[in-house]
């Protein structure tokens, strides 16, 4: 019976893990078989942080907005939790994102809207 060869298959298969884990260092980029752990590992840490990526961006938002609030002369809202609420009640559709980058770019234009909104 001839011999059969089937490095190819192998090769290819190895190769494709290899450009997973080509930024690691030492043995995770070189061994193929902790470089595959290491690809697993990665996988699973990506889709974890890809909420915790939200949580984290929502929280900046919100100590960006409270920041810009407390800074405020005039103390129109004294907690960022009143703000939106009323933000919220007006039927204002403005998400905490767009928000911050209202407080920090115009923060007169979030409190001419905020002084609006009282006067309703």
């Amino acid at each position: 019976m001839n011999r059969t060869k089937r490095g190819s298959v192998a090769r290819k298969r190895r190769t494709k893990n290899d450009s997973f884990t080509s930024g690691c260092r030492g043995a995770r980029s070189r061994i193929y078989r902790m470089s595959s752990q290491q690809k697993t590992k990665a996988f699973v840490s990506s889709d974890r942080d890809r909420d915790r990526k939200k949580r984290d961006f929502r929280s900046l938002w919100i100590t960006r907005i409270n920041a810009i609030i407390v800074q405020n002369k005039e103390k129109i809202y004294n907690i960022y939790s009143n703000i939106m609420h009323n933000l919220y009640k007006s039927r204002l559709l403005l998400n905490r994102k767009i928000v911050a980058q209202m407080a920090i770019l115009k923060g007169d234009c979030l409190f001419m809207i905020a002084n609006k909104i009282i006067k309703k």
